[in-house]
């Protein structure tokens, strides 16, 4: 597989990355440890070295999976996980708020690298921004992690421009991973030109819109306890067949590729910008296989200019997360 680049830093990663959280949370339940680690390795020897995960996906045990499924390939592998969340002390498994005080991003790094098994964090996300705390401050800590050895590089999740340009003043950010897709465009406005401007790497999550851009999902589909899409606004049935007409055009321009429309979404997203890293998520081997076919689909310019111009006029019904989670995004 191709290697990128997150902008101007020395951080490569393959063109596409693997998300972890749904194996452990979010869709339902957890995968088998051993058929989770199975895939993920599957993913490496297929080319991938970029792999994502969070204290508070399980909580904990998507590190720790992530950990031990990639011992074998230390040094060879780019893992990123995130701080922010303030997690229930009861042990309950949730969150009860956003915490990102110095002291406790620094306590979260600790836990992360045993949980990871390594011995320095490869790119530490802060993986909601905390209104509570200023963003220099929040880069300072890092900052500090980096010049102790303890971290490598410093991201920013679904961050606003103003908060990115902040934090890259005190320490420069390496990466901002935002939820980006055909459906889900917000980061062209604001944050895109601000990467680029100044030469900080995009990784795109839930870059096929949560399943749905794959066409295996449709306004009749259920989903099982536990999956967060029960919760989204543009799950709804009404919100899922108005959508439909985007997995549509998807199918449209995959059937003259020889492509799935999964395979057409990443496509689109590899040829926005050559320092952007889509990093879809999968528990199943056959689609981890799909997605990665998505490199050798090359999407021409008229191609590109089909796609922009027949989503533009579609009008992407349902807000992407419920209010209470909408409300904790930068963007």
């Amino acid at each position: 597989m191709q290697k990128r680049k997150l902008g101007k830093s020395n951080l490569e990663v393959s063109a596409l990355g693997l998300g972890c959280m749904g194996l452990s949370f979010g869709y339902g339940a957890a995968t088998d440890k051993q058929e989770a680690i199975a895939l993920i390795r599957s993913a490496f020897e297929r080319g991938v070295t970029f792999f994502d995960t969070a204290e508070v996906y399980g909580p904990f045990t998507n590190e720790e999976l992530v950990g031990e499924a990639l011992a074998p390939f230390r040094g060879h592998v780019v893992i990123a996980t995130k701080f922010g969340f303030e997690l229930d002390p009861n042990g309950g498994a949730r969150w009860v708020g956003l915490n990102s005080r110095p002291a406790h991003i620094k306590e979260v790094a600790e836990a992360s690298l045993k949980r990871l098994g390594v011995d320095s964090i490869d790119l530490f996300y802060q993986h909601r921004v905390d209104p509570n705390v200023p963003i220099e401050d929040v880069a300072g800590a890092v900052k500090d992690l980096i010049q102790q050895g303890k971290v490598k590089h410093f991201g920013l999740s679904e961050a606003g421009a103003k908060t990115i340009r902040r934090a890259h003043a005190v320490q420069p950010v390496t990466a901002v991973q935002s939820e980006y897709s055909l459906w889900t465009r917000g980061p062209e406005a604001e944050v895109l030109p601000t990467l680029e401007e100044l030469g900080i790497g995009f990784v795109p999550f839930s870059p096929l819109g949560k399943g749905f851009l794959t066409g295996k999902i449709s306004e009749t589909t259920t989903f099982e306890s536990g999956d967060i899409r029960n919760v989204i606004p543009r799950f709804t049935p009404e919100a899922m067949k108005a959508n439909q007409a985007l997995v549509d055009l998807l199918g449209e321009i995959g059937e003259r590729k020889k492509a799935t429309p999964a395979q057409i979404a990443l496509a689109w997203l590899l040829a926005q910008k050559p320092w952007m890293v889509p990093i879809p998520g999968t528990t199943k081997l056959s689609r981890l296989v799909e997605n990665l076919g998505a490199e050798a689909v090359v999407l021409t310019a008229d191609d590109l200019r089909e796609i922009d111009s027949t989503a533009s006029r579609i009008s992407v019904q349902g807000a992407r997360y419920p209010e209470q989670l909408e409300r904790m995004t930068g963007l």
